[in-house]
């Protein structure tokens, strides 16, 4: 049985990783400063962390090494998304921002690499408008930034752990969550929470047999 790890799971897609993967019998240990979506289920553990507080996560560190697990897959799915913009942002913005979708997101797979398995993989979530060359929306500069330094990370962790585990990012589209809908309140995307989920759960499955350091754009729309 495989065990999968997920980031920002209290609505959305993350929420549906979880209840998806579990459905199929993977164990599933949930992580969100919000663990009551997710109460109960079964084949679900759910951990209160936040990932941009240094002690959350070595808590949640200390409590995997007790139970002596080995992790399969990792699935950095947690992130902000504000619509701002360029001249009303601030400093506090952009660290906020940076805050969960880079440097939380780098502090959690860090401390999470000595127990993920050679043969894992790791998805960091990025989105199409942090892509070189994509075509780039006003209100966006500073979520659009940080996804584009989520990209560059996972290409060259990539390199740095050539023996393993794989690492690749997804770049989505648009998809109809709670987070996008207070962004984008008059935007109808698409795809929905639970498309996308059983898309990156069948990646995270499969993907790290082809592919390893790669960007994969995931969108049926623009954005």
């Amino acid at each position: 049985m495989k065990t999968i790890v997920v980031t920002g799971t209290s609505s959305g897609i993350g929420n549906e990783i979880c209840i998806q993967a579990a459905k199929l019998n993977y164990k599933v240990i949930s992580i969100s400063r919000n663990t009551k979506p997710l109460k109960g289920i079964n084949g679900i553990d759910s951990y209160k962390v936040d990932i941009t507080d240094k002690k959350s996560i070595k808590n949640f560190i200390d409590d995997l090494k007790n139970r002596d697990l080995k992790i399969d897959i990792l699935i950095n799915n947690a992130g902000q998304l504000s619509n701002e913009l360029f001249g009303e942002t601030s400093y506090e913005s952009f660290k906020q921002t940076f805050d969960v979708n880079v440097f939380g997101l780098a502090e959690i797979t860090r401390s999470l690499i000595p127990l993920i398995n050679k043969s894992g993989h790791v998805i960091n979530i990025s989105s199409i408008g942090g892509v070189n060359g994509s075509k780039k929306f006003p209100g966006l500069s500073v979520y659009s930034s940080s996804k584009a330094a989520v990209i560059a990370l996972t290409e060259v962790l990539a390199e740095e752990y050539s023996e393993g585990p794989s690492f690749n990012v997804l770049a989505l589209g648009a998809v109809q969550t709670k987070m996008q809908k207070e962004a984008f309140p008059d935007y109808e995307a698409q795809t929905k929470p639970g498309e996308m989920a059983k898309y990156i759960i069948d990646f995270a499955i499969n993907g790290n047999n082809l592919f390893n350091g790669k960007l994969i754009s995931v969108s049926n729309s623009n954005p």
